[in-house]
């Protein structure tokens, strides 16, 4: 008994150096080592193995020594890992915190107020990126993993090819899928010639603009197409809507197409889904509400928004179905998500207009297939959108002429793209009033400035102690030069508080000495003018004679040289009373 009170004691003691350890069981062998020193009875590595016997930590066998590369990144700390070997397999599973810039995407390590790529303030936004062993896989590796064992493989993908041999057999005429109707035109026209097979567009703009609708009736043109083929034209995702408030929106535009709707957010599911089907095209509403299972962070984060896309983009192009994205945009009217989102797609478009208007303007920001010039006017109707048959003249008011209330009126011929609007500025001076309260909207500050700057030290106008306040009619922003003219003939009108006679159109650049300068596409802006059925077009003095040639003999153009020549020439009844 003796023999075995001090074979337990001993064990005791060594178990309290060496808490973590497991020893051999000393129960059977009591009566070897009781005669032994304590020396003799310290542990020793083996590889031997035992299934039973005593411990403090109950009948487990373990031993004190482990090889650290036996266990895997992210492994508990195993029994016998003590001190700094435990450390080093923590850190192995720790979260790593990432810092990416909203604007052009630039990644980096640490917190930065500027971004070093962009030198935008502001924008650096945090995430955390985990370390283990499964890694997060990409967009590419996504696309790859779900579509990629039934995806086609081509032959000339796998070869360097010749821009002839491309090109050989190739109908650039019938490549483009047609969009019919008028609305399909006017939208045919912005994209470049209709939508491309392949091809990932984006459509941005603000909530309630009509971007579901927009490719709810595009869907529809897509699958009137070929609306005897068994073949599925269109798949329209949804990841906001149920189907039945799609199938509501579709009843009152009066669309009976044969669209094929689903509701997913699943990125890997819908790629599924649409290539079991082989349609024409793809419609996903909206990128902000799709993810990827394997993708750290909520649907809408950056680098779901991007990953997706990536994986969207090689989908698009490996099965050449057009595949038409839905974009959010932020307070400041931006795409919302990363800047390399609209590096990633072919085509972005922005659907704008204001809140209380019917009007939309959709414009294409980057085409790769096409010219970023174009611009189509559209309507919003209770059947849809619709085009707008005039729209040179949707910013124009109907005026009375002799009116001394329409004082400050005049009309200035604008571009946008290819496409001519004629709009109103309307100008309204104060006399007595500090010059600090003008205000201007549609028209940059600093242009109003610098052409009441104009007017009193080159024409002669007193407007030192007056406040000028400028407006352009129906929230279009008058950005070109091309407007100038028409500005200073608004402030002026309502200076003198004589209106501009009726039927007259202002085109020209104003120069700091006064004088007027040509702008671009001068004929093409005439020409509307005269069809609009105007009397008068105020112009340079140089394209005076470049116009002859026009045949317009129902209007008659007025070249002036300056600012002087144009107010005695429009304002002379004033002048002479």
């Amino acid at each position: 008994m003796t023999r075995l009170l001090r074979t337990i004691l001993i064990t005791h003691k060594l178990h309290l150096h060496y808490p973590k350890c497991i020893f051999r069981p000393l129960l059977s062998h009591y009566s070897a080592t009781a005669d032994s020193s304590e020396a003799d009875l310290t542990p020793k590595p083996t590889n031997e193995t035992a299934t039973t016997g005593w411990s403090r930590y109950g009948n487990i066998y373990a031993h004190p020594v482990v090889q650290q590369s036996d266990h895997r990144d992210g492994d508990e700390n195993p029994s016998g890992l003590r001190g700094n070997d435990a450390a080093a397999v923590k850190k192995k599973g720790k979260v790593k915190a990432q810092w990416v810039c909203s604007d052009c995407g630039h990644t980096t390590g640490r917190w930065w107020g500027t971004c070093p790529e962009c030198d935008v303030t502001g924008t650096m936004q945090e995430f955390h990126e985990s370390k283990l062993t499964d890694k997060s896989r990409g967009g590419l590796a996504i696309t790859e993993d779900a579509v990629g064992s039934w995806l086609p493989r081509r032959p000339e993908e796998l070869r360097l090819v010749k821009l002839e041999e491309v090109n050989r057999g190739f109908n650039h005429d019938k490549w483009r899928i047609p969009l019919s109707g008028s609305l399909g035109n006017e939208i045919s026209t912005v994209l470049g010639g209709g939508l491309v097979p392949g091809s990932l567009t984006l459509v941005g703009g603000d909530p309630g603009i009509g971007k579901s609708t927009l490719l709810l009736q595009i869907s529809a043109m897509i699958a009137n197409e070929h609306s005897d083929d068994e073949t599925p034209r269109v798949v329209y995702v949804s990841g906001e809507e149920s189907l039945k408030q799609i199938c509501a929106r579709a009843d009152r535009l009066g669309i009976k197409s044969n669209i094929y709707l689903y509701s997913s957010t699943d990125i890997e599911d819908i790629l599924r889904k649409t290539h079991g089907l082989s349609p024409c095209a793809l419609v996903v509403d909206s990128i902000q509400t799709v993810y990827l299972n394997t993708v750290i962070g909520s649907a809408g984060g950056i680098t779901q928004v991007k990953e997706c896309t990536a994986a969207l983009m090689r989908f698009a192009k490996t099965t050449n179905i057009s595949v038409i994205l839905i974009g959010h945009v932020t307070k400041s009217g931006e795409i919302a998500g990363p800047r390399v989102l609209e590096h990633i797609v072919d085509v972005v478009l922005y659907m704008e207009g204001e809140k209380h208007s019917p009007y939309r303007m959709l414009r294409a920001v980057k085409n790769r297939f096409g010219s970023t010039d174009e611009l189509a006017v559209l309507e919003m109707s209770q059947s849809g959108l619709q085009v707008v048959s005039n729209a040179s003249e949707m910013f124009l008011t109907q005026q009375l002429s002799d009116s001394n209330v329409l004082a400050g009126l005049a009309i200035a011929v604008i571009m946008d793209g290819t496409r001519t609007f004629l709009v109103e500025i309307q100008a309204l001076c104060l006399t007595h009033s500090p010059v600090s309260s003008s205000q201007s909207n549609g028209i940059h500050a600093n242009k109003a400035n610098i052409i009441k700057c104009v007017l009193i030290k080159q024409a002669g106008l007193h407007l030192q102690d007056n406040a000028v306040f400028l407006n352009v009619v129906g929230g279009f922003q008058v950005t070109e030069t091309a407007g100038d003219l028409a500005i200073a003939a608004a402030i002026c009108s309502s200076f003198l508080e004589f209106p501009i006679p009726e039927g007259t159109a202002f085109i020209g650049e104003i120069g700091l000495g006064g004088e007027l300068r040509m702008v671009p596409r001068i004929d093409k802006r005439v020409n509307t003018v005269a069809k609009l059925g105007y009397k008068m077009c105020v112009v340079p003095k140089q394209a005076e004679k470049l116009l002859e040639t026009e045949g317009l003999e129902e209007m008659k153009v007025v070249g002036c040289k300056d600012l002087k020549e144009v107010i005695n020439t429009v304002f002379s009844r004033v002048i002479v009373n």
